[in-house]
């Protein structure tokens, strides 16, 4: 599995020049198995924010295929801060009928409510281009809800918008 374990940080000035903030050191790494308190913590928020839940059987399933270690199945990125998990992220590389090489789909994407604007989603999103990076795979892609306006700022600063409009059954 390509090395997806390093840390972003680094100062931000302030606008008074009696108060100087430091952003939070970002630890971007694998997902771990005593990580799951806080991770089902925060994929529940996240599916709540897109107005759907899954049963509980869903999540030992998740989980179990996320630390599976198998290359075939989704992987898992988890930001912390202080020993605090902030964000996750799930990825998965698959093959592509127009391309040779696979294709990488990051499935989910979240920062806690606090932390957004603060350097988490985009730490987990390029982790996981380097994850892509590492494994061969050029092409990293994701969907969004059209009302997800906060993320989509982020997002069109990093990726390209397509005008694929998606179907389902």
């Amino acid at each position: 599995m390509p090395r997806t374990d390093f840390s972003l940080s680094g100062p931000s000035p302030s606008a008074t020049v009696e108060l100087m903030s430091i952003k939070p050191t970002i630890h971007i790494r694998a997902l771990r198995p005593d990580d799951r308190p806080q991770w089902a913590e925060m994929w529940g928020d996240y599916l709540t924010y897109y107005e759907t839940s899954v049963p509980d059987d869903v999540y030992d399933s998740t989980f179990a295929r996320l630390l599976s270690g198998d290359d075939h199945e989704f992987h898992a990125l988890v930001a912390e801060v202080d020993g605090q998990l902030v964000g996750l992220t799930h990825y998965l590389f698959h093959r592509h009928a127009w391309k040779i090489e696979n294709v990488c789909y990051q499935q989910d994407l979240f920062a806690r409510p606090e932390t957004r604007g603060t350097g988490v989603g985009r730490a987990l999103i390029e982790a996981v281009y380097k994850a892509a990076d590492d494994n061969g795979t050029p092409a990293v892609y994701w969907l969004t809800q059209d009302f997800n306006t906060t993320a989509r700022q982020l997002y069109d600063r990093i990726a390209v918008q397509t005008p694929f409009i998606r179907y389902n059954r």
